[in-house]
C-alpha cells in the first residue's frame, strides 16, 4: 500500500473512531440530559426520538468507516496478529450500533405515541423502559469497547515513515 494511501486509511480510521466514541459521550451526557432539563419530559422525548435515525445512522456510517480502515490497516501495524482484537472490538461495537438502531429504536419510536396517551397500558410502558434500558446498555458497550479499542490500537499502530 502506497504510504499516501495508508496515511489517509489511518487518518479515516482514526477519524471515525474519534467521530464514533464522541458522538456516544456528548449525545448521553450532554444532549439528552440538557434535553430532559430544559424541556418538558414529553417534548425532550420527541426531541431524542426526532435526532436517534440520525444519531444511529452516523454512527453505523463512522463504524463501517473504522471497521474498513481497520480492516486495510491490519497488514502495516507492529503486530498483526493482534490486531485482529482490534478488528473484533469494531465489529461488537458496529453490532451493537446496528442492533440499537435498526431494532431497539424503531420499535421505541412505535410505542412513543401511545406513551402520550391519558391511560398507558403497562405492558407499553413496561416494553418502552425495557427498550430503553437496553439501549443505554448497548450505547454503553460502544463506548467502553470504543475506549478500549482506541487504547489498544494506539499501541499497536505506529507513525507513517
Amino acid at each position: 500500500m502506497a504510504t499516501r494511501f495508508l496515511r489517509v486509511v489511518r487518518a479515516v480510521f482514526w477519524l471515525s473512531l474519534a467521530v464514533w466514541i464522541g458522538m456516544v459521550v456528548f449525545f448521553s451526557l450532554v444532549v439528552a440530559p440538557g434535553a430532559f432539563q430544559a424541556l418538558p419530559r414529553e417534548s425532550a422525548g420527541t426531541l431524542l426520538a426526532t435526532l436517534f435515525p440520525r444519531y444511529y445512522t452516523l454512527g453505523a456510517l463512522a463504524g463501517v468507516l473504522a471497521t474498513a480502515a481497520g480492516a486495510l490497516l491490519r497488514r502495516h501495524v507492529r503486530a498483526p496478529t493482534a490486531w485482529v482484537a482490534v478488528m473484533v472490538l469494531l465489529n461488537l461495537m458496529l453490532a451493537a450500533t446496528l442492533y440499537a438502531g435498526t431494532v431497539v429504536e424503531p420499535r421505541a419510536r412505535a410505542l412513543r405515541p401511545a406513551l402520550h396517551a391519558e391511560q398507558v397500558e403497562p405492558a407499553t410502558q413496561a416494553e418502552f423502559d425495557h427498550l430503553h434500558r437496553l439501549a443505554v446498555q448497548l450505547n454503553g458497550a460502544v463506548l467502553v469497547l470504543g475506549v478500549a479499542t482506541i487504547c489498544l490500537a494506539a499501541n499497536l499502530t505506529s507513525p507513517p515513515r
